[in-house]
């Protein structure tokens, strides 16, 4: 039996663990992933955090929800060597072997040697300092707050961040509405609060094409950001910094976003680093170690050049594409097959400026604004889809849109109220009645058995210049008046055409289905089975009869937009079905087979 180690629960090592469960599910191998954390660290992400739009729990997922259903098993520990040579990495208590190795140990940030940097400066790397700056701004608003010092006040109040990369502009960006919400909760005015770019380089964002590195400096100007390039950072203390041009910046808060190296657990490690890689180790074409070939490198740990002649950038894309590459090589190794490529394909870069804005190249499309915004959005969704299913984007986008905000609209507020289900029950249930009395009502009428249906044009329908109806037609009328008649005065001319050509030659065909609707319906309402989709097929229901004979009761609508809203979640079948489904998918996803799981 083959050990397989994933060591790291980033991006790559995730990918990696859940690619290798789904080549070998059904093979004898042992698929470990070992990290000093419970769960997945959502980076990308930490500066909502830190910025206070979302929770802790919108950064993180437990890796046994990630690898639910699946043959990985998950080790917390923090791996401190690896003795390659007998196949066995150490922690300060355990010993594990491998026969495979998949290492994606991450980044951590780097100072560049800048004088106090590292001792009197933040960092954004890791789930605890998020924490650690939200709750420094915090508290440098309360501080400011008692403090009567104009100097010491202004201080408290200037918050820097070096570095106008990525990371850098989505913390400032997420800046400017904390400050905005701190500034009402402690009585201080906003013109008092500076937020600060001090960047080395001659712009921002530089990899990003010039329009939309103009288009984020005017967002951010326009919110009162000071933007300072050309100003390489030489010394931090803690309550100043200082900039190569001599510019002294009075502050308690600088957070440091301007560039990473590799793991410092992987500069240990007797494997070779490439020469430009800041300590990231060479690896062939494989993802695989130049000198030990039953060891990937993948992420940020692996310096891998691709087709440009450019080593792959330390983000989540090529992460992810890595970890897949290394597990598929490693099942290739264990079936004696030749090994594939890496070839990466980069679609883009995304760049949020707080939670209004943002900017994004996906593929020479270049956006802005709320296009940008819904890009990104979707590619957040579309990677948690992946590594949670529906139940992690159920979540993502509870963080993202009803999370309660200070900052929030009115109109937002009302939007995301929250509310108790409980109280939408008994309008559930009776809409079920009314529509279970409808179709028992139409089987009593004899809908499943005889032709009931017909399409009479009506007075307000005939052509121009008629104004009665012909002799024929008035003996259809009345030989199907006890029927219904699918066309009203408002029918519009092409539901006529396909009630006439297709609903009527079809009649009982067409009412069997209406009585079968109409029944299920209620049964759903009433249980509280597949709520939601009873209540769009309620609305379609009516909608159609909008179009037809005229909707006369307007409550069937209302009602069925109104338990859209989770109505069968209390005191129905839903509260458990839902979830139930969702594990199935879960289970399906991770194992293409169905096996039913309680």
């Amino acid at each position: 039996m083959k050990k397989i180690i994933v060591l790291g629960a980033g991006y790559a090592g995730v990918e990696a663990a859940l690619s290798l469960h789904k080549k070998l599910s059904r093979e004898d191998a042992v698929i470990s992933i070992i990290d000093k954390n419970e769960y997945h660290t959502l980076l990308t992400e930490l500066h909502e955090f830190a910025g206070n739009r979302v929770e802790e729990g919108s950064v993180k997922i437990d890796l046994r929800d990630i690898f639910k259903f699946t043959k990985v098993n998950i080790i917390k520990d923090e791996i401190q060597d690896i003795d390659f040579e007998n196949q066995l990495l150490k922690s300060p208590e355990n010993q594990y072997d491998y026969d495979y190795l998949v290492i994606g140990c991450g980044s951590e940030p780097a100072y560049f040697g800048i004088e106090g940097m590292k001792e009197n400066a933040f960092s954004l790397w890791s789930l605890e300092d998020a924490k650690n700056i939200k709750g420094h701004i915090i508290n440098m608003f309360q501080k400011a707050s008692k403090e009567t010092d104009e100097t010491r006040r202004k201080a408290y109040l200037t918050f820097v961040v070096g570095g106008g990369g990525f990371t850098g502009i989505e913390l400032i960006g997420e800046l400017i509405h904390f400050a905005n919400v701190l500034s009402k909760e402690y009585g201080i005015s906003r013109k008092e609060v500076s937020l600060v770019i001090v960047e080395a380089a001659d712009k921002i964002l530089t990899v990003l094409h010039q329009s939309l590195i103009d288009k984020s400096m005017k967002y951010l100007e326009k919110n009162k950001v000071q933007i300072l390039t050309n100003s390489p950072i030489i010394q931090v203390t803690k309550d100043r910094l200082k900039t190569k041009a001599d510019k002294i910046i009075d502050t308690h808060t600088v957070i440091w976003t301007g560039g990473v190296k590799v793991n410092s657990f992987i500069e240990k490690l007797e494997l070779p680093q490439a020469e430009r890689g800041r300590g990231r180790i060479e690896v062939n074409q494989h993802t695989q170690s130049t000198k030990y070939s039953n060891v990937f490198l993948v992420g940020d740990n692996s310096f891998f050049i691709g087709a440009n002649q450019r080593p792959l950038p330390l983000m989540v894309e090529p992460a992810i594409q890595t970890g897949d590459t290394a597990a598929h090589n490693i099942v290739n190794l264990m079936r004696n097959k030749p090994l594939i490529q890496c070839k990466p394909k980069l679609h883009g870069t995304m760049v949020s400026i707080g939670r209004k804005y943002a900017v994004a190249d996906n593929m020479g499309m270049r956006t802005s604004g709320f296009a940008a915004m819904l890009i990104k959005h979707v590619v957040n969704i579309h990677y948690q889809f992946g590594v949670g299913g529906f139940e992690q984007v159920i979540h993502y986008l509870k963080h993202q849109f009803v999370y309660d905000r200070k900052d929030d609209s009115m109109i937002k507020r009302n939007l995301t109220a929250q509310s108790y289900t409980i109280f939408l029950v008994f309008m559930r249930i009776y809409l079920g009645y009314k529509w279970l009395m409808q179709g028992a009502q139409k089987i009593n009428e004899g809908w499943l058995s005889n032709v009931v249906i017909y399409a009479q044009r009506v007075a307000a329908n005939l052509p121009e210049g008629i104004t009665n109806p012909s002799p024929a037609a008035n003996s259809a009328t009345e030989a199907a008046q006890k029927g219904m008649n699918l066309i009203g005065e408002h029918t519009p001319e092409w539901y006529i055409w396909f009630t006439q050509s297709l609903v009527v030659p079809n009649a009982i065909w067409f009412q069997r289905m209406i009585v079968l609707i109409e029944v299920g319906l209620g049964i759903a309402f009433i249980t509280g089975t597949f709520t939601f989709v009873a209540a769009l097929i309620s609305i379609g229901m009516n909608l159609n009869f909008a179009l037809s004979t005229g909707l006369y009761d307007l409550w069937y609508l209302v009602t069925s937009v109104a338990c859209l809203a989770g109505a069968g979640r209390a005191f129905g079948i839903d509260h458990y079905l839902m979830p139930w489904l969702m594990r199935q998918w879960r289970y399906f996803i991770r194992n293409r087979r169905v096996k039913i799981r309680i």
